[in-house]
């Protein structure tokens, strides 16, 4: 198939809490339900570990400071399936804010080498707990799972959670919220991750929309120099949305969000959907638009505070970055195209990439999917993709010999409050895509995922004891 189309506006069970209408995935675009293009202005939101989505009126003052600033979606990291939400997503309705949320938690960042009960458990749950607010825009799979040069043999088994959560909802009669990945903008795997985890012709087994964390644009810079002119390249025609999951690099600094007007204007505008500005809350890696207080004492016991930052309270907008980036999407607007006007068939979809001799990617071609619980032995062969059958008992087995504990990953994805933004490696990601054309090494761009995790560390650790002590 060239093309897919994703409703998003029928078949939701349960009641919707809100007035804003459930966005359509139709090709390579994203459209409102009047028919105009929806351009995704977003901000990495995890104010807290755990879940930033169940304090109502932390939410209801901080989503109506992003209202504000411009802001139509955030992106959650990890959340509490078991957790009430209407509050929190009740307030981002209000404000007039879509909801993209990752679906793996601490222990089930899915790894190279397998896909297991324990985790698709983890991951229904919380598509069960969001299918019903017509105000989520979508469901990320993975975040940075492949960020290393052997990391590549995970993506089937990230297209097959894909495929089984696609099923899965489906099968639930869930509204067809699109289901995608959140890569790390790595030069070695561009762009063979985005085009094979939506290749080989099958709906029902690719990825809905493919999203990308990029920190290479660094103020001043241009889109030659930033590398945009090569994502702009292949990202031309690609047959789902495309966006910006991560953005924001803040060296030398202050932040001017240059990027965003290359972003927002032609040529990418034509087949970009946006972009997720990284992050909210000021830590101490230093991307934060607001902050809570001052800093104390990471080691001092205070409440509502972690890492020693504060995560409570009246936001106050950091100078001049938040004000930079509200006077920036004030004056991008761009209009895209209404849908009745939309060629869908003018989406391309690639071929399946094909393995390199001592390269980055090791999957050859159009691989079999492994089953859920079915364990990477060897290498991939190359043969039609088989789909899983919902009623079959290979969709639900019993746990592999993995636990779902990240094999090898540290605490998984996220952002750096206790989550680790990044690839959740733990020794660092080598994300030498952010490094392409900006002039900078990644030791000095302090959004790669080598600096970013290791600052980061002490937070997962923190987290990681804070949990065992609780059990």
């Amino acid at each position: 198939m060239r093309s897919t189309a994703l409703w998003t506006t029928i078949f939701g069970l349960g009641v919707s809490v809100g007035a804003l209408d459930p966005i359509e995935a139709y090709g390579n675009k994203l459209f409102n339900k009047n028919g105009t293009q929806f351009f995704i202005k977003g901000v990495a939101y995890q104010l807290v570990p755990d879940d930033p989505l169940i304090d109502t009126e932390q939410c209801k003052r901080d989503f109506a400071l992003m209202r504000e600033l411009g802001v139509n979606t955030i992106r959650v990291y990890h959340v509490d399936a078991k957790a009430k939400h209407d509050g929190c997503m009740k307030a981002l309705d209000d404000a007039g804010i879509y909801l993209l949320v990752d679906m793996d938690t601490f222990g089930t960042y899915i790894g190279v080498s397998y896909w297991n009960s324990t985790q698709y458990e983890r991951y229904s749950q919380v598509i069960d707990a969001f299918h019903s607010y017509d105000n989520v825009l979508g469901f990320f799979v993975g975040n940075e799972n492949i960020a290393r040069k052997d990391d590549s043999p995970a993506a089937p088994f990230l297209k097959a959670a894909a495929r089984d959560m696609k099923i899965y909802r489906d099968r639930k009669g869930y509204r067809s919220i699109p289901i995608g990945y959140s890569a790390a903008d790595i030069v070695q795997l561009r762009p063979m991750l985005q085009d094979y985890l939506t290749c080989g012709g099958n709906a029902s087994e690719i990825i809905d929309f493919f999203a990308l964390n990029s920190y290479s644009w660094c103020d001043p810079s241009t889109f030659e120099s930033s590398s945009y002119n090569k994502l702009q390249e292949y990202a031309k025609d690609f047959p789902v949305p495309i966006f910006f999951s991560e953005t924001g690099c803040n060296v030398p600094g202050p932040r001017k969000w240059d990027d965003q007007d290359a972003i927002f204007t032609k040529p990418m505008v034509n087949d970009w959907s946006g972009a997720i500005i990284y992050e909210w809350i000021e830590e101490q890696n230093h991307y934060g638009l607001v902050s809570y207080g001052t800093k104390v004492d990471p080691s001092q016991q205070v409440e509502n505070v972690f890492d020693g930052f504060t995560r409570k309270g009246t936001p106050t907008p950091l100078s001049p970055d938040f004000n930079n980036l509200k006077t920036k999407w004030a004056n991008v607007n761009p209009t895209g195209v209404v849908r009745k006007d939309y060629d869908a068939k003018q989406v391309s979809t690639r071929a399946c990439p094909t393995s390199t001799a001592a390269g980055w990617w090791q999957v050859d071609g159009n691989v079999k999917l492994p089953t859920l619980g079915e364990t990477m032995t060897g290498t991939f062969t190359s043969q039609a993709s088989a789909s899983a059958d919902p009623s079959s008992d290979t969709t639900r087995p019993t746990d592999s010999n993995n636990s779902g504990q990240g094999g090898g990953k540290s605490s998984g994805n996220g952002t750096s409050s206790g989550t680790g933004n990044g690839s959740g490696n733990d020794t660092g990601s080598g994300n030498d895509g952010n490094a392409d054309g900006s002039g900078k090494k990644d030791e000095d761009n302090a959004a790669s995922p080598d600096t970013h995790m290791a600052a980061a560390g002490a937070s997962i650790a923190a987290v990681v004891l804070v949990f065992a002590l609780a059990l």
